[in-house]
């Protein structure tokens, strides 16, 4: 057990609190063991009615996975990437499959890791604090968890735009895509919780009650240049779309674009392609498992990691430092399937 995790029981209500403030509730690999363990114990406890999963305390709901370790595993044998990697996508599908019915609070800072244990959850409760994005390009990375699954299935292209471009998206527009189910004013969410564990059969309503109408969403505007600019699946052609317009969005994107691991775009790209064709969650994770794996002994991952998180000049130094020079070959490495023996799996009481 972790005191990086609040785990309790309370009038029918499994309680999962991140509390890692320092670290915007990061995830660990024993965070996610001890959340795991947690649902597999509850799974068959009469006593609880509905899991929520929320954060103690500080401004982020979980602002991702512990990358500077992950990149430090990367430089060495790469061992214990693997491992967080493998607990943490088994948290992911435990909750893709869970049973019961689960509530994440998106109150704040929803990143990465953050994604990966909101979006399974049945009900998806954003604030006017939500904050919700898929930065990893940025640190030559890619969106996973199950990027590949969730981005795909977004209206149009917003999927591709947000795994290209990292792009943060409020409370509302999360209503509005369908990433979050609710909208709930955060000085609401006392009452919601306690409405929840007052009728815990019953949270569909216990949330509805809380319900505010959000404010308009932002992204609305921007679909028809979503749409259009970044409808290729190559990279390539996204970057000479958005030159070719002059519109003032289309430049701040390629300004944005311009700034990322053409790798980690690539790969992403892909990534969300062969997502959209894939009919299992488990099957997603599989591949990701092993996307992971790879990617984070590239060179981009850790001078991504060094550049912004690490020394923070925020000037790394991409390596194929143009779209052009990453080829097909290159990300075929990266996305091989492992050994039989080596695959990721999903707890064995958790199914497909």
């Amino acid at each position: 057990m972790t005191d990086d995790v609040l785990i309790s029981v309370e009038r029918g209500v499994g309680r999962i609190r991140l509390n890692r403030p320092k670290a915007i509730h990061a995830l660990t690999t024993a965070m996610c063991s001890a959340m795991s363990e947690a649902l597999l114990r509850w799974r068959t406890d009469s006593n609880v009615k509905v899991v929520v999963i929320d954060h103690a305390e500080g401004r982020g709901f979980c602002a991702g996975g512990d990358v500077v370790m992950i990149a430090r595993s990367g430089n060495e044998d790469g061992e214990e990437a693997r491992r967080f990697f493998f607990e943490e996508y088994r948290l992911n599908h435990l909750l893709f499959t869970y049973e019961k019915p689960t509530v994440a609070i998106m109150d704040g800072i929803t990143m990465g890791g953050g994604v990966g244990i909101s979006l399974p959850c049945d009900f998806r409760v954003a604030t006017g604090n939500t904050r919700l994005a898929m930065p990893e390009t940025g640190i030559g990375l890619f969106p996973d968890v199950g990027g590949g699954w969730y981005l795909p299935r977004l209206p149009g292209r917003v999927g591709e735009f947000m795994a290209l471009t990292g792009a943060r998206l409020d409370g509302a527009e999360c209503h509005y895509l369908g990433l979050a189910t609710h909208y709930v004013e955060q000085a609401s969410l006392g009452e919601m919780c306690e409405r929840i564990a007052k009728t815990p059969t019953r949270v569909q309503g216990a949330i509805g009650a809380l319900s505010a109408t959000p404010p308009d969403a932002r992204i609305a505007a921007s679909l028809p240049f979503i749409t259009r600019l970044f409808a290729s699946d190559r990279l390539e052609e996204v970057l000479a779309a958005l030159e070719a317009d002059e519109s003032d969005w289309a430049q701040t994107e390629l300004a944005t674009l311009r700034t990322k691991s053409p790798l980690s775009c690539k790969v992403s790209l892909r990534l969300v392609t062969e997502g959209a064709r894939r009919t299992s969650f488990a099957d997603e994770m599989r591949a990701e498992y092993a996307l992971a794996g790879r990617v984070v002994r590239t060179h981009d991952f850790r001078e991504g990691v060094r550049a912004l998180l690490i020394d923070k000049t925020g000037d790394p130094q991409w390596d194929p430092a143009t779209p052009e020079e990453v080829t097909d070959e290159m990300l075929d490495v990266l996305f091989a399937p492992l050994p039989p023996s080596e695959e990721w799996t999903p707890f064995p009481e958790a199914g497909q």
